[in-house]
């Protein structure tokens, strides 16, 4: 037996054997950067998981698995995705140990023995290059590529999600040679799937998904509040050559978080246009 038939049977479950695609809800916000609204409370979370059935995949945090474990139990349920990194890039309250120059720092929240013992199929991993401290970025391509032997070890899929430490400091970060060079670096570390942020236009960010080979989730950022900018944010990411979405606040924000997931589901895997019915009618 081999680790690797492992990691293609949780791709499998994770990627819609048909169309090689995904629709994947991040609901992991709270352990970066507190309660999120439409997750404050257990009720919260309880009631959103609820009308998730219908995601490819889910992505938790570990303390949130022993809440949220039936939705992945039984055929036909989402993959199980894990936040496996906690970071202080970019939040926004309480930020004591931020440096002046605001690099920010990570760490592991599970072993990847524990991640496959939990039944996990993906995980989720931060890279951030372009610190002014260049041992920041050495330990930070040491750090994903140890994650990415350790999973392969135990059949576990990657998902690398690459930003750049210097973000909120101008749009330069979201150039796309920029978003090239970190997507493509996620790449060759050797994730099986890149979660990569909008850079503003499909034609900004078509090059950035050609030069990656391995399939790109468009993350879904700040918003929620327009369901159809949500859908035509899809709509062009899959025109820009992504593999699907990685959508979160956009999800469990949304007054009907299923008819979210209908609508996501017809354009990423069906390729419908934006104002089509989702029921096909």
């Amino acid at each position: 037996m081999d680790s690797r038939t492992g990691k293609k049977i949780r791709l499998g479950r994770l990627l819609n054997p048909g169309t090689g695609k995904a629709v994947v809800v991040a609901a992991s916000h709270g352990v970066m950067s507190g309660p999120p609204a439409g997750l404050r409370t257990r009720g919260d979370i309880e009631s959103v998981f609820a009308r998730l059935g219908a995601a490819d995949g889910v992505m938790v945090t570990p303390g949130m698995l022993p809440l949220v474990e039936d939705t992945f139990v039984g055929r036909g349920r989402p993959a199980l995705v894990l936040h496996l990194d906690w970071k202080n890039h970019g939040r926004r309250i309480y930020t004591p140990g931020r440096d002046s120059r605001g690099e920010g720092v990570l760490a592991q929240l599970a072993t990847l023995d524990e991640v496959a013992a939990a039944g996990v199929d993906a995980v989720m991993t931060y890279l951030y290059i372009g610190q002014r401290d260049t041992r920041l970025e050495r330990a930070e391509i040491e750090r994903n590529a140890r994650t990415v032997r350790d999973a392969a070890r135990v059949g576990v899929a990657v998902i690398i999600e690459p930003r750049s430490a210097l973000e909120p400091e101008g749009a330069e970060a979201l150039a796309t040679d920029v978003l090239s060079l970190y997507c493509r670096i996620s790449a060759d570390i050797g994730a099986d799937l890149v979660k990569a942020v909008w850079n503003g236009s499909v034609e900004a960010f078509a090059p950035v998904a050609e030069s990656c080979y391995a399939p790109i989730l468009v993350a879904g950022g700040p918003g929620g509040e327009d369901e159809s900018d949500t859908m035509q944010l899809a709509a062009d990411s899959m025109a820009a050559g992504a593999a699907g979405v990685m959508f979160g606040r956009r999800v469990f924000r949304a007054e009907r978080p299923e008819a979210v997931l209908a609508g996501l589901r017809a354009i990423v895997h069906d390729g419908r246009p934006v104002d089509a019915d989702p029921a096909g009618r």
